[in-house]
């Protein structure tokens, strides 16, 4: 295991040697993979998604005794509340929740004694959710793969930093690698969280033609649609849209929602189909811009190494918002 290790305020809050976090995808971030992003010394948070009892269940099982967090879609969490419960009962090291208010949740999470990271996207959902007992921000770039919103994650990120005061802030969106890791820390981060990096791992759940397909992908491929959001017969609320790599059904339905709807029934079926059968070609590969980056399947570990040393190497220099090298 690499030695390096980047000291910050949300390492010292979470009690972890690196500041990295791997993002609570969807029916991708299982078990496996967040209980190895921990074991390299960051935080791995399992994707609670849409709320599956038991499959959540069995992946918090997988995680074994390796601290992990887990990740809500809070609009969706909602719908489901005793899935917090089943959750908070595995004592989890934190708990991440995106797109919606904390008010309902963050009393539950602090008594358990859980910390809570909030995703924002905006400066004012920052301070809200600060308000709201926020214990990290997470400041999502619309670079980002999966849901998210309208901010560039460079202009973000310092002006959240800049808004919460003490609160540590994590950046989130286009970064795959200890160039973007440090940038982040130069920006005020203490530290960052990485979607389409750990989507691309071995211990990841997406199905490995996905991964060869995000390791061959582009960044200038992705776009941000509701397509799939409408084929899965999920409300979404606006402003938020899912960034994915662009195929035949992006091409023909984006920016044409009206006539999926007249069509949804059919187009539901062939989607089911692609989903059965693998093909990416009409099914969603939902990654982000920060696949230019990435070049091959690694382990989690791997991973993390990699970034841990290429951003202690850009920051050997000195320490930036409370960053020691060691």
């Amino acid at each position: 295991m690499n030695e390096e290790s980047l000291e910050t305020p949300l390492t010292r809050l979470l009690g972890i040697r690196h500041p990295i976090l791997s993002a609570p995808m969807a029916w991708v971030a299982g078990g496996q993979l967040a209980s190895a992003v921990s074991e390299a010394g960051g935080l791995g948070l399992i994707g609670g998604g849409y709320g599956d009892a038991e499959w959540l269940e069995r992946e918090l099982a997988n995680a074994g005794d390796t601290p992990v967090g887990v990740g809500f879609i809070t609009w969706s969490l909602k719908q489901k509340p005793e899935l917090l419960d089943q959750v908070l009962a595995h004592h989890p090291r934190a708990m991440m929740l995106s797109f919606g208010e904390l008010a309902g949740f963050a009393q539950q999470i602090r008594e358990a004694g859980c910390c809570l990271l909030a995703q924002v996207q905006t400066v004012e959902q920052a301070k809200k959710a600060v308000d709201e007992g926020a214990d990290v921000i997470i400041a999502q770039g619309t670079e980002a793969g999966g849901h998210g919103a309208n901010r560039a994650t460079l202009p973000l990120v310092p002006a959240v930093v800049d808004a919460v005061g003490s609160v540590p802030v994590v950046a989130a969106g286009g970064i795959a690698d200890g160039r973007g890791a440090a940038a982040a820390m130069m920006l005020g981060a203490s530290g960052v969280l990485m979607g389409s990096r750990f989507y691309a791992t071995e211990e990841s759940l997406a199905h490995p033609t996905a991964k060869a397909g995000a390791a061959d992908a582009h960044g200038d491929d992705t776009v941000r649609s509701s397509v799939f959001d409408r084929l899965r017969g999920y409300g979404w609320p606006e402003p938020y849209t899912l960034r994915s790599v662009r195929n035949r059904m992006t091409d023909q339905w984006h920016g044409h929602l009206p006539d999926l709807e007249e069509n949804l029934t059919d187009e539901r079926e062939r989607f089911q189909a692609a989903i059965r059968d693998a093909d990416f070609d009409l099914a969603p590969l939902i990654v982000g811009e920060a696949v230019d980056l990435i070049d091959r399947v690694q382990t989690a570990q791997e991973v993390v190494e990699s970034v841990v040393s290429g951003t202690a190497a850009l920051l050997e220099r000195g320490p930036v918002n409370g960053s020691v090298r060691r």
